[in-house]
Protein backbone atom coordinates (compact mmCIF):
# COMPACT_ATOMS: atom_id res chain seq x y z
CA UNK A 1 0.00 0.00 0.00
CA UNK A 2 3.04 2.21 0.32
CA UNK A 3 6.16 2.49 -1.77
CA UNK A 4 9.75 3.16 -0.90
CA UNK A 5 10.43 6.78 -1.65
CA UNK A 6 13.88 8.14 -2.41
CA UNK A 7 15.67 11.39 -3.12
CA UNK A 8 18.49 11.92 -5.57
CA UNK A 9 21.64 13.14 -3.90
CA UNK A 10 22.41 15.73 -6.57
CA UNK A 11 23.74 19.12 -5.55
CA UNK A 12 21.07 21.14 -7.36
CA UNK A 13 18.24 18.97 -6.09
CA UNK A 14 19.56 19.13 -2.57
CA UNK A 15 19.86 22.91 -2.67
CA UNK A 16 16.35 23.23 -4.04
CA UNK A 17 15.00 21.03 -1.25
CA UNK A 18 16.98 22.92 1.37
CA UNK A 19 18.44 19.72 2.77
CA UNK A 20 22.13 20.62 2.62
CA UNK A 21 23.56 17.09 2.49
CA UNK A 22 21.69 13.89 1.86
CA UNK A 23 21.67 11.27 4.57
CA UNK A 24 19.88 8.02 5.20
CA UNK A 25 17.65 8.54 8.20
CA UNK A 26 16.54 5.79 10.58
CA UNK A 27 13.28 7.54 11.43
CA UNK A 28 14.25 8.01 15.05
CA UNK A 29 13.22 11.03 17.05
CA UNK A 30 14.77 12.44 20.18
CA UNK A 31 12.53 13.54 23.07
CA UNK A 32 12.68 17.11 21.84
CA UNK A 33 11.28 16.07 18.48
CA UNK A 34 14.52 16.36 16.52
CA UNK A 35 15.67 13.51 14.31
CA UNK A 36 19.06 11.89 14.14
CA UNK A 37 20.70 10.95 10.86
CA UNK A 38 23.82 9.02 9.97
CA UNK A 39 25.40 10.38 6.78
CA UNK A 40 25.88 7.64 4.23
CA UNK A 41 26.42 9.68 1.08
CA UNK A 42 27.81 13.08 0.30
CA UNK A 43 25.90 15.67 -1.69
CA UNK A 44 28.08 14.89 -4.66
CA UNK A 45 27.37 11.16 -4.55
CA UNK A 46 25.35 9.86 -7.51
CA UNK A 47 23.65 7.22 -5.36
CA UNK A 48 20.09 7.40 -4.05
CA UNK A 49 19.23 7.29 -0.37
CA UNK A 50 16.02 7.02 1.59
CA UNK A 51 15.24 10.45 2.96
CA UNK A 52 13.03 9.28 5.83
CA UNK A 53 11.52 5.87 6.36
CA UNK A 54 7.77 5.57 6.25
CA UNK A 55 6.15 5.38 9.67
CA UNK A 56 4.51 1.98 10.16
CA UNK A 57 0.87 1.54 9.24
CA UNK A 58 -1.43 -0.19 11.75
CA UNK A 59 -5.07 -1.04 12.12
CA UNK A 60 -7.56 1.76 12.64
CA UNK A 61 -9.20 -0.25 15.43
CA UNK A 62 -12.91 -0.49 16.18
CA UNK A 63 -13.32 2.87 17.94
CA UNK A 64 -12.55 5.47 15.28
CA UNK A 65 -15.02 8.32 14.79
CA UNK A 66 -14.60 10.66 11.84
CA UNK A 67 -13.71 13.69 13.93
CA UNK A 68 -15.54 16.96 13.41
CA UNK A 69 -13.89 18.73 16.36
CA UNK A 70 -10.94 20.82 15.16
CA UNK A 71 -9.28 21.56 18.47
CA UNK A 72 -6.01 21.46 20.36
CA UNK A 73 -7.29 20.59 23.83
CA UNK A 74 -9.17 17.28 23.79
CA UNK A 75 -9.31 16.52 27.52
CA UNK A 76 -12.87 17.75 28.22
CA UNK A 77 -11.99 17.63 31.92
CA UNK A 78 -10.92 13.98 31.98
CA UNK A 79 -8.73 13.13 34.96
CA UNK A 80 -5.20 11.89 34.32
CA UNK A 81 -1.55 12.81 33.85
CA UNK A 82 -1.37 16.00 31.74
CA UNK A 83 0.23 15.37 28.37
CA UNK A 84 1.42 17.60 25.56
CA UNK A 85 1.81 15.73 22.28
CA UNK A 86 3.79 17.30 19.43
CA UNK A 87 3.79 15.60 16.05
CA UNK A 88 5.56 16.65 12.87
CA UNK A 89 4.29 15.29 9.54
CA UNK A 90 6.73 15.14 6.64
CA UNK A 91 6.79 13.73 3.12
CA UNK A 92 9.12 10.75 3.41
CA UNK A 93 10.47 11.31 -0.10
CA UNK A 94 11.51 14.93 0.20
CA UNK A 95 11.55 15.39 3.98
CA UNK A 96 9.51 18.54 3.39
CA UNK A 97 6.78 19.25 5.95
CA UNK A 98 3.17 18.65 4.97
CA UNK A 99 1.22 21.82 5.66
CA UNK A 100 -2.56 21.85 6.24
CA UNK A 101 -2.73 18.08 6.70
CA UNK A 102 -5.43 17.01 9.15
CA UNK A 103 -4.13 14.89 12.02
CA UNK A 104 -6.67 12.92 14.07
CA UNK A 105 -5.82 11.80 17.60
CA UNK A 106 -7.97 9.50 19.73
CA UNK A 107 -7.30 7.27 22.73
CA UNK A 108 -8.87 5.80 25.86
CA UNK A 109 -9.03 7.48 29.25
CA UNK A 110 -7.06 6.51 32.37
CA UNK A 111 -9.37 3.53 33.02
CA UNK A 112 -9.39 2.23 29.46
CA UNK A 113 -12.68 3.64 28.17
CA UNK A 114 -13.20 5.29 24.78
CA UNK A 115 -15.64 8.14 24.30
CA UNK A 116 -18.45 7.13 22.00
CA UNK A 117 -17.97 3.51 23.10
CA UNK A 118 -18.17 3.43 26.88
CA UNK A 119 -20.50 0.43 26.81
CA UNK A 120 -18.34 -1.43 24.29
CA UNK A 121 -14.91 -0.65 25.78
CA UNK A 122 -13.14 -3.29 27.87
CA UNK A 123 -11.82 -0.81 30.42
CA UNK A 124 -10.97 -1.14 34.09
CA UNK A 125 -14.21 -2.47 35.53
CA UNK A 126 -16.86 0.22 35.77
CA UNK A 127 -17.53 2.86 33.08
CA UNK A 128 -16.42 6.37 34.03
CA UNK A 129 -19.98 7.35 34.92
CA UNK A 130 -19.90 4.91 37.87
CA UNK A 131 -17.58 4.15 40.78
CA UNK A 132 -13.98 3.39 39.73
CA UNK A 133 -12.44 -0.01 40.56
CA UNK A 134 -9.81 -0.34 43.28
CA UNK A 135 -6.59 -2.30 43.59
CA UNK A 136 -3.31 -2.67 41.75
CA UNK A 137 -3.13 -3.95 38.15
CA UNK A 138 -1.65 -7.46 38.18
CA UNK A 139 -1.90 -10.74 36.36
CA UNK A 140 -1.26 -12.18 32.93
CA UNK A 141 -2.82 -10.40 29.94
CA UNK A 142 -5.70 -12.38 28.49
CA UNK A 143 -7.90 -12.16 25.45
CA UNK A 144 -7.18 -10.90 21.95
CA UNK A 145 -6.64 -7.25 21.10
CA UNK A 146 -9.60 -5.55 19.43
CA UNK A 147 -9.38 -5.95 15.66
CA UNK A 148 -9.84 -3.54 12.82
CA UNK A 149 -13.56 -4.03 12.33
CA UNK A 150 -15.27 -0.69 12.87
CA UNK A 151 -18.08 -0.45 15.41
CA UNK A 152 -20.82 2.15 15.47
CA UNK A 153 -20.69 4.55 18.44
CA UNK A 154 -22.88 3.71 21.42
CA UNK A 155 -22.97 7.19 22.96
CA UNK A 156 -22.45 10.83 21.95
CA UNK A 157 -19.41 11.59 24.12
CA UNK A 158 -16.26 12.79 22.33
CA UNK A 159 -13.61 13.30 25.03
CA UNK A 160 -9.98 12.50 24.12
CA UNK A 161 -10.71 12.92 20.41
CA UNK A 162 -9.81 15.76 18.13
CA UNK A 163 -8.20 16.98 14.93
CA UNK A 164 -5.54 19.60 14.23
CA UNK A 165 -4.28 21.03 10.96
CA UNK A 166 -0.50 21.04 10.55
CA UNK A 167 1.17 24.44 10.29
CA UNK A 168 3.55 25.40 7.49
CA UNK A 169 6.31 23.52 9.29
CA UNK A 170 4.23 20.34 9.50
CA UNK A 171 3.60 20.56 13.25
CA UNK A 172 0.50 19.89 15.33
CA UNK A 173 0.21 19.99 19.11
CA UNK A 174 -2.45 18.37 21.30
CA UNK A 175 -3.26 18.89 24.96
CA UNK A 176 -4.53 15.63 26.42
CA UNK A 177 -3.84 13.08 29.19
CA UNK A 178 -1.62 10.02 29.25
CA UNK A 179 -3.77 7.05 28.14
CA UNK A 180 -4.62 4.10 30.36
CA UNK A 181 -4.98 0.46 29.37
CA UNK A 182 -7.64 -2.15 28.71
CA UNK A 183 -7.74 -5.88 28.21
CA UNK A 184 -5.58 -7.28 25.42
CA UNK A 185 -3.70 -4.12 24.37
CA UNK A 186 -0.66 -2.25 25.58
CA UNK A 187 -0.95 1.47 26.34
CA UNK A 188 -1.32 3.33 23.05
CA UNK A 189 -2.86 6.23 21.11
CA UNK A 190 -4.31 6.29 17.60
CA UNK A 191 -3.41 8.72 14.82
CA UNK A 192 -4.61 9.30 11.28
CA UNK A 193 -3.26 11.79 8.72
CA UNK A 194 -5.54 13.16 5.98
CA UNK A 195 -4.41 15.14 2.94
CA UNK A 196 -6.19 16.66 -0.04
CA UNK A 197 -9.32 17.75 1.85
CA UNK A 198 -10.56 21.11 3.04
CA UNK A 199 -12.06 22.78 6.04
CA UNK A 200 -15.85 23.19 6.11
CA UNK A 201 -18.39 24.21 8.72
CA UNK A 202 -18.69 20.51 9.60
CA UNK A 203 -14.96 19.96 10.00
CA UNK A 204 -12.32 18.55 7.66
CA UNK A 205 -13.86 16.86 4.65
CA UNK A 206 -12.67 15.18 1.46
CA UNK A 207 -9.20 14.02 0.54
CA UNK A 208 -7.87 10.70 1.76
CA UNK A 209 -6.05 9.16 4.72
CA UNK A 210 -2.39 8.70 3.81
CA UNK A 211 -1.38 7.31 7.20
CA UNK A 212 -3.09 5.38 10.00
CA UNK A 213 -0.90 4.50 12.93
CA UNK A 214 -0.61 4.09 16.66
CA UNK A 215 1.70 5.64 19.23
CA UNK A 216 3.28 3.46 21.92
CA UNK A 217 5.11 3.97 25.20
CA UNK A 218 8.12 2.44 26.92
CA UNK A 219 7.35 0.08 29.79
CA UNK A 220 9.12 2.30 32.32
CA UNK A 221 6.78 5.18 31.46
CA UNK A 222 3.69 3.00 31.80
CA UNK A 223 4.86 1.60 35.15
CA UNK A 224 5.46 5.13 36.40
CA UNK A 225 1.94 6.16 35.35
CA UNK A 226 0.44 3.12 37.11
CA UNK A 227 1.52 4.59 40.46
CA UNK A 228 -0.63 7.67 39.91
CA UNK A 229 -4.40 7.93 40.48
CA UNK A 230 -6.69 7.21 38.70
CA UNK A 231 -4.44 4.81 36.74
CA UNK A 232 -3.60 3.05 40.01
CA UNK A 233 -7.26 2.09 40.42
CA UNK A 234 -7.38 0.24 37.08
CA UNK A 235 -7.54 -3.49 37.94
CA UNK A 236 -7.62 -4.70 34.35
CA UNK A 237 -4.81 -7.10 33.40
CA UNK A 238 -2.23 -5.06 31.55
CA UNK A 239 -0.53 -6.12 28.30
CA UNK A 240 3.09 -5.01 28.01
CA UNK A 241 4.65 -3.49 24.90
CA UNK A 242 6.50 -6.74 24.12
CA UNK A 243 3.29 -8.77 24.49
CA UNK A 244 1.19 -6.51 22.29
CA UNK A 245 0.00 -8.02 19.02
CA UNK A 246 -0.04 -4.74 17.05
CA UNK A 247 3.14 -2.85 17.99
CA UNK A 248 5.58 -3.62 15.13
CA UNK A 249 8.62 -3.63 17.40
CA UNK A 250 10.70 -1.17 15.37
CA UNK A 251 11.06 1.80 17.68
CA UNK A 252 10.17 5.33 16.57
CA UNK A 253 9.45 4.11 13.04
CA UNK A 254 6.68 1.99 14.54
CA UNK A 255 5.32 4.81 16.68
CA UNK A 256 7.32 4.38 19.91
CA UNK A 257 6.95 7.79 21.52
CA UNK A 258 9.77 9.19 23.69
CA UNK A 259 8.56 11.16 26.70
CA UNK A 260 10.08 13.97 28.75
CA UNK A 261 9.15 14.33 32.41
CA UNK A 262 10.87 14.77 35.74
CA UNK A 263 11.88 11.42 37.21
CA UNK A 264 9.54 10.54 40.03
CA UNK A 265 7.27 13.44 39.05
CA UNK A 266 5.31 11.99 36.13
CA UNK A 267 2.07 13.13 37.79
CA UNK A 268 3.12 16.71 36.99
CA UNK A 269 2.86 16.02 33.25
CA UNK A 270 4.69 14.61 30.24
CA UNK A 271 5.70 15.88 26.81
CA UNK A 272 5.92 13.55 23.81
CA UNK A 273 7.34 14.37 20.37
CA UNK A 274 7.61 12.32 17.18
CA UNK A 275 8.08 12.80 13.45
CA UNK A 276 5.70 10.91 11.15
CA UNK A 277 7.10 10.11 7.71
CA UNK A 278 4.21 9.55 5.31
CA UNK A 279 3.53 9.05 1.61
CA UNK A 280 0.92 11.70 0.74
CA UNK A 281 0.07 9.89 -2.50
CA UNK A 282 -0.77 6.60 -0.76
CA UNK A 283 -4.07 5.61 0.80
CA UNK A 284 -3.74 3.99 4.22
CA UNK A 285 -7.05 4.10 6.10
CA UNK A 286 -6.22 1.20 8.41
CA UNK A 287 -9.47 -0.67 7.77
CA UNK A 288 -8.09 -3.60 5.80
CA UNK A 289 -5.41 -4.69 8.26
Amino acid sequence: MTRRRVVVAGGAAVAAAGLGTVAATAASASPDGSTSASPSASASSPSKEVCYRLTSETTEGPYYIDADKIRKNITEGKEGIPMTLRLKVIDSETCKPLAKAAVDLWHCDALGFYSGYEDASSGGGTPPTGAPPTGTPTGTPTGRPPGGGHQDPTDDKRYLRGTQLTDRHGFVEFTTIFPGWYRGRCVHMHTKVHVGGKMTDSGYEGGHACHTGQLFFAEEDVLASAEVAPYSTNTTERTTLDEDGIYPGNGAEGGLLPLKYRKGKIAKGVVGSLTLGVDPDATNDGTGM
